[in-house]
């Protein structure tokens, strides 16, 4: 028996008797009610007059509300403490162990050399030159039973990616530096481990990636002074044009004569600025990757969570990752205990054998891995699945006389249960649209503690006054023991339901649904008879809240990572999509999740108008300070900086005609804010920035006609055009039309040739009655950007040769205008030429809780 769920679903008082609560409530003698009494009722009507529990009492709203808060918050501060970052220890490692000190100055050194760009001499010079040097002394410092080799890559290629909404990269004469940690007697597998040293324009790069590089080197040092001997290679990859969306990797896993020794590999990437390292991917189908990780990590924090929301696509952003798993068929994870682990492990010289199904994966607060393959989770997930269709429908195929209420009430619990985390997400969705339409948007950037005092407050509040609604006009006297067993049982329902689903599309993630299914049922199994006999009493909820800590505790270890995942992406997701929209309806979520195991109090308290009134003077007061702008979005603290990112290009554009003529020449500085707000807050403080000089669409012209960095056009459509003068590089670009010929094939060739600084963007537009059949960049065949133009990455290393490509055009009706329209943007991202006196000028007006990054272009547009 559970929770009395035979006859408690039939037993009443007499028709219009008084509902009596408290601790004075005389109990009732039990008796069952007449078989047609109890079919009176149905969803749409009918007052509940089912008897109270005689051995409970309702719970007190305050101590029961503020003991949910303090259960909540200590499971917080669980997690707070189980993710805690690891500190420098004062004495250096001992011979044999990592020493963080030692690649705490390699990071100086590396970052003292300034932003490293592509092509620019502190990349491809110093840094190569400091690694370079490095590396030798720990050559001199390593055992005899290792040998060093080292290589400096200089490759060229191209290939398309589907990132950003597709386009195509082009690089000649980039960087890598590798090194091979072998046996003196050689071997023929290894593991790679990749970092990048470069770093995006007026940056230096500590997080993302010269920390990582630094790592590389400390382990490379340990591992090579080991006295351990290694079965197989570790290569070292020091990549040198990662920000150049992946173009290193490309060239060293298509290129290097290493790359076929490789059997897996460790990628070591940042977003950020902090936080604990965490293992967001790991190789198609290679579970022996995620045991290896499992066997060695000292400080695991990984999950398969993490993995499947990245691969989802749902985060905009990409690593060297995918080069390696799409070009180069290795499997690979995320260093000294693991890459070691690998390199003397008998599985990576057959590591093929070992690829079969995915796995299940996730740490327990940092302390240990739980690892199993999808199979195994697969059979555990419809176990439980079959444990609550025993336990439902123990209680639904019973005597017809004996269910009727229980079966239309529980349905009815679903149907609130379900309008209630509806309407409360409509709830948060109109004050993060109002929000929005206000100019307040991402208040909660630089305070957290604002989105969930706004909406968090919001989403509960919603929820519980939905239920007390259905609780005071239709469970009309209804017992609350019922009645809190109706709606666990809808919870349990739900959380059910979300698990068929996710097993059913082979998602790993099913195992947190679970997770939620498993422990609540087996509470509730516990719990049962002490709350059929005292009611919810404080030996009840104490065993009721103990049998939820698992599930409850894990849910915001997860919910913690979504938030440091999500937080600092909302501050640079572009002027297209509102980030409170987006904060809220994760909150509105993470809200349902955590409160449907605890909707059953609503109905077990006595009353809940203390509860919504607090939540709701949170939520107004909160709103109130939002709106009248107290909390600022953005920070300068070095230690947690929140900064306003905008990219200032200072660009002269030239536009010619179908006859070559020149019909349009314009200069200025194009401004790009990368959240929401666009320039609303810089506008108080730099007065010639505002909405006079927004931008416009040259409609005519791919892309708009401005010099995109990449092609993320779609998720910025607010731009700044502030008039300058033009802009005269000292190393301009060049671009020609080498020739122009038509093909046995009846299309014409078109062959170019262009010269310039280190990054340049190509850009294609075909005319009506056109299409582009074939080019001479990726795999031959052209992909489109979002919108239908195509994009073209290009870099260079130093010394490169003039970039000469051809595209083909397939011309179905000629057309007056021509048959394409190209233009091509070169980008000064270092040396003197990226520098102009009006942009310094500007870019000195930002305030210090902005990030400014500027460099000089140019743009010109052709027609043929």
């Amino acid at each position: 028996m559970e929770w009395g769920s035979e006859s408690a679903a039939v037993r009443r008082h007499r028709v219009g008797g008084e509902r009596r609560d408290g601790p004075g409530a005389t109990p009732q003698p039990e008796r069952e009610a007449p078989a047609q009494d109890s079919l009176a009722d149905s969803c749409g009507g009918g007052a509940r007059t089912r008897k109270r529990s005689g051995a409970g009492s309702a719970l007190s709203e305050a101590p029961a509300a503020l003991g949910l808060a303090l259960y909540l918050l200590a499971l917080r501060t669980l997690v707070q403490l189980s993710l805690q970052q690891l500190v420098l220890r004062g004495a250096p490692g001992h011979r044999g162990e990592f020493d963080a000190g030692q690649a705490r100055d390699y990071l100086e050194h590396i970052t003292a050399i300034g932003p490293r760009t592509t092509g620019s001499p502190e990349n491809e010079i110093l840094t190569v030159h400091y690694l370079l040097e490095q590396i030798k002394l720990i050559e001199v410092q390593s055992s005899s039973l290792h040998k060093i080799s080292v290589d400096v890559q200089r490759p060229t290629g191209s290939f398309s990616i589907d990132f950003l909404g597709g386009f195509t990269s082009y690089y000649d004469n980039i960087t890598n530096v590798v090194v091979k940690l072998e046996p003196r007697d050689g071997a023929q597998h290894a593991v790679l481990a990749n970092c990048h040293f470069d770093s995006v324009a007026n940056s230096p790069g500590a997080s993302d990636d010269a920390v990582s590089c630094s790592v590389m080197l400390e382990v490379l040092r340990v591992l090579s002074t080991s006295s351990e001997a290694l079965h197989h290679a570790v290569i070292f990859l020091f990549n040198g044009a990662e920000e150049n969306v992946l173009q290193a990797s490309h060239g060293f896993i298509t290129q290097h004569p290493w790359a076929s020794l490789i059997r897996a590999f460790i990628n070591l990437e940042a977003a950020g600025v902090g936080g604990k390292e965490l293992v967001f991917q790991t190789g198609p189908e290679n579970p022996w990757l995620v045991q290896a990780y499992v066997s060695a990590a000292k400080h695991p924090f990984a999950s398969v969570v993490a993995q499947e929301v990245f691969q989802s696509g749902i985060i905009p952003s990409d690593t060297d990752f995918r080069i390696y798993r799409d070009f180069g068929n290795i499997p690979g994870d995320n260093i000294l205990a693991v890459l070691k682990y690998l390199a003397t492990s008998d599985m990576l010289a057959t590591s093929s054998k070992y690829r079969h199904g995915n796995m299940v994966f996730f740490d327990v607060f940092g302390l240990f891995v739980i690892a199993y393959p999808s199979r195994v989770g697969s059979i555990i997930n419809y176990m439980v699945v079959m444990a609550v269709v025993l336990y439902l429908g123990k209680k639904f195929l019973q005597p017809k006389h004996k269910t009727a209420n229980y079966t239309k009430d529980f349905f009815c619990g679903l149907g609130i249960t379900l309008i209630s985390w509806f309407t409360s997400l409509v709830t948060v969705l109109i004050i993060a649209v109002f929000i929005s339409l206000i100019g307040q948007s991402l208040s909660w950037y630089n305070h957290f503690y604002v989105s969930v005092c706004l909406y968090g407050t919001a989403a509960v509040a919603k929820i519980i006054f939905i239920h007390t609604l259905a609780k005071r006009f239709y469970f009309v006297n209804a017992s609350g023991q019922y009645l809190g067993e109706v709606f666990f049982d809808v919870s349990l329902f739900v959380h059910c339901g979300f698990l068929i689903a996710l097993t059913y599309r082979g998602l790993c993630s099913a195992f947190i649904s679970a997770v939620w299914v498993a422990f609540p049922l087996l509470t509730k199994l516990c719990v049962h008879k002490g709350f059929k006999q005292h009611g919810a009493q404080g030996k009840f909820i104490a065993f009721y809240l103990l049998g939820m800590f698992i599930p409850y505790l894990y849910a915001l270890y997860l919910i913690w990572a979504v938030f440091e995942m999500f937080t600092p992406i909302l501050g640079r997701s572009g002027s297209e999509i509102p980030p409170d929209v987006v904060l809220a309806s994760i909150l509105a979520g993470c809200t349902m999740i955590l409160s449907s195991y605890f909707i059953n109090f609503i109905y077990l308290a006595k009353s809940t108008k203390k509860t919504m009134l607090t939540l709701t003077l949170v939520c107004s007061v909160t709103l109130l300070l939002v709106c009248s702008g107290a909390f600022f979005p953005y920070s300068s603290n070095p230690a947690s900086p929140k900064p306003k990112r905008v990219f200032l290009q200072h660009v002269t554009r030239t536009f010619h005609d179908l006859d070559g003529n020149i019909v349009k020449r314009d200069s200025g500085i194009w401004i790009n804010g990368f959240d929401y707000t666009g320039m609303s807050h810089i506008t108080s403080h730099i007065p010639e920035i505002n909405d006079t000089i927004r931008a416009h669409c040259e409609e005519s012209a791919p892309l708009c006609g401005f010099p995109w960095y990449l092609p993320v056009h779609f998720l910025i459509r607010k731009n700044w055009y502030l008039p300058a003068a033009e802009v005269s590089p000292r190393d301009p670009a060049h671009f020609r039309l080498v020739s122009k010929e038509r093909t046995p094939w009846d299309s014409v060739k078109l062959t170019f040739e262009a010269t310039g600084p280190s990054h340049m963007s190509f850009y294609v537009r075909t005319h009506k009655g056109s299409t582009l059949s074939q080019w001479s960049l990726g795999n031959g065949t052209p992909v489109t950007s979002k919108g239908g133009d195509y994009f073209v990455f290009y870099s260079h290393g130093l010394q490169a040769s003039a970039w000469q490509f051809w595209i083909e055009v397939q011309v179905l009706e000629e057309q007056p205008e021509g048959m394409v329209t190209v233009a091509i943007a070169a980008h000064y991202l270092s040396g003197e030429d990226k520098r102009s006196s009006q942009l310094d000028a500007l870019r000195d007006k930002f305030p210090d809780w902005t990030f400014p990054s500027a460099w000089v272009c140019t743009y010109d547009l052709f027609v043929f």
